[in-house]
């Protein structure tokens, strides 16, 4: 396995790669790498004859006022995990090398990237797209890979490749989540053991949600209003959203006649956690 830190390096160790017939899988990072990532990288390594694990915090997708200086890392950790699950080419650049002092060139998608997520943290989609774009011109990957717990980005970054036409399958993976259910993320290192127990609401209302759909309830508004009963009763969560939407084009939907995407974001204590699943009617199964 080798580590790049140098973009002329990259392009030159990847080339190698290309002039050998070899296809290429791509799994983006920001590092303090969990099973949820692992398991990505797993599965690249299963489809293409070499994989390149990025682990970049990207400062132009945080706010102001958020965790930017004290996201977790550890970057000898996440080496010794991507080592053991066999990733060729781990690339780490620091942000000087990403983005010039005079950057002024940015990448939004519009539609997707409005509401949930994007409405909580404006510019944050801007962010993610001009680094993924970034990376996808660096690396030229045949599949790119993306877990579901990042579900408005996944389904943003989809649009995007699609509508700059860039040569790269998107591939999805499911959420990969802690025994006691709660959806894996760097981000729950932060949480006190008080906070984790009220962590486990998140993923606890989303499976209420699809017991209700399983019992024959329909409206949207009834299953949103679920489960932010549910959530409320924990005075230790703070509710961002919950909402139902089309699992394609993240469009509001009032009644269940096909698949739906509940999605979800609170804060509990100082972390912010976002979560998801399908709702399936039993008609449609």
């Amino acid at each position: 396995m080798r580590k790049i830190t140098n973009i002329a390096e990259l392009r030159a160790a990847l080339d190698s790669y290309r002039a050998a017939g070899k296809t290429l899988g791509l799994v983006p990072t920001m590092g303090y790498l969990h099973e949820g990532h692992i398991s990505l990288v797993r599965r690249s390594v299963s489809e293409n004859d070499a994989t390149v694990v990025s682990i970049f915090v990207n400062p132009t997708q945080f706010r102001p006022e958020e965790d930017l200086d004290s996201y977790p890392r550890d970057l000898d950790r996440d080496l010794g995990l991507l080592s053991e699950v066999g990733a060729d080419v781990v690339f780490c650049p620091c942000p000087d090398s990403m983005y010039a002092t005079d950057y002024s060139t940015y990448v939004d998608e519009y539609k997707l990237a409005a509401g949930l997520c994007g409405a909580s943290r404006p510019g944050h989609f801007r962010g993610v797209c001009t680094v993924v774009l970034k990376l996808f011109n660096l690396t030229g990957p045949q599949r790119a890979y993306f877990g579901e717990k990042d579900y408005q980005q996944l389904q943003v970054i989809r649009r995007m490749v699609r509508d700059l036409d860039v040569p790269v399958d998107i591939v999805s993976c499911p959420i990969v989540r802690e025994a006691d259910g709660v959806a894996m993320s760097s981000r729950n290192v932060y949480l006190s053991p008080g906070e984790r127990v009220s962590a486990q609401r998140l993923s606890q209302g989303l499976r209420m949600a699809q017991e209700a759909v399983a019992q024959g309830e329909r409206s949207c508004s009834a299953l949103t209003g679920m489960v932010r009963h549910y959530l409320e009763a924990d005075p230790g969560v703070v509710i961002d959203y919950v909402e139902i939407k089309d699992p394609n084009t993240l469009d509001d939907v009032v009644s269940l006649d096909g698949e739906v995407r509940m999605l979800l974001a609170a804060r509990v204590g100082k972390t912010r956690l976002i979560d998801n699943a399908l709702l399936i009617p039993k008609e449609v199964l």
